[in-house]
């Protein structure tokens, strides 16, 4: 496959090939990986933050980016808040967007 895409590239005839044909041939194939192995999946990972994050309700047992674990007893969306319960009478507003994930019960 290279030797086939190399007689593009460099054919004896044109002078040497053309040099626009020789970036192209080299640079496409890294943006395609760049683009299945980075930006992909970064895409696929945000896309399920915003559905659980959209999908939160009261009484589901969650873990903020900082560690925290505790009960939603509370959703504010016009704020962008979530009032979580961590222990007996202590309940604590957060971000929405700082919340990392499900906690099995």
């Amino acid at each position: 496959m290279i030797h086939f895409l190399s007689g593009f590239a460099a054919n004896p005839e044109s002078g040497g090939g053309n040099p626009l044909m020789q970036m192209l041939i080299f640079f496409v194939p890294i943006i395609l990986i760049m683009y299945f192995f980075m930006i992909r999946p970064q895409k696929k990972r945000q896309k399920e933050h915003q559905d659980l994050l959209a999908a939160l309700k009261t009484g589901d047992k969650v873990v903020t980016n900082s560690g925290m674990i505790g009960t939603v007893v509370g959703i504010h969306d016009d704020k962008n808040k979530v009032v979580l319960k961590v222990a007996d009478q202590v309940k604590i507003e957060f971000v929405k967007s700082s919340i990392a994930g499900l906690v099995e019960n």
